[in-house]
């Protein structure tokens, strides 16, 4: 059985409201249909694909790097473009070339502190 496509990451989150915006308005993601799991949440939407599956969660989450997963990565374009809105909304970002391939890295934190980078092609630049 070989994988073919990646399908979703699952965010716990005890700021829903305030990721939903965040998603939303950087990474241009939407909230659309999810099952009633009969707890909070929410699923972001690229396309017609539920890529980011949000988790409501009450107390705290894990002490900051005290998990497994380090980061998750999209690839996009229109680079000037998102580090302008990162710009526009005093988002800090940390740019970054992968050393011996054509990819810029912007890396960023979510309000959560999940950190993302969003992957451009390094013509962009």
């Amino acid at each position: 059985m070989p994988i073919t496509s990646f399908d979703h990451v699952n965010v716990r989150t005890t700021k829903l409201d305030e990721m939903l915006d965040w998603y939303a308005a950087i990474l241009g993601l939407y909230s659309g249909p999810r099952p009633n799991f009969g707890f909070p949440g929410a699923w972001l939407y690229l396309g017609d694909h539920a890529l980011v599956h949000l988790v409501g969660i009450d107390g705290a989450l894990a002490e900051p790097n005290k998990v497994s997963l380090e980061h998750f990565a999209l690839r996009a374009t229109g680079l000037k473009e998102f580090l302008a809105k990162l710009e526009a909304k005093n988002i800090e970002a940390k740019v970054a070339r992968v050393p011996g391939l054509p990819i810029v890295q912007v890396n960023v934190f979510d309000p959560e502190g999940n950190h993302i980078h969003v992957d451009f092609d390094a013509a962009e630049t």
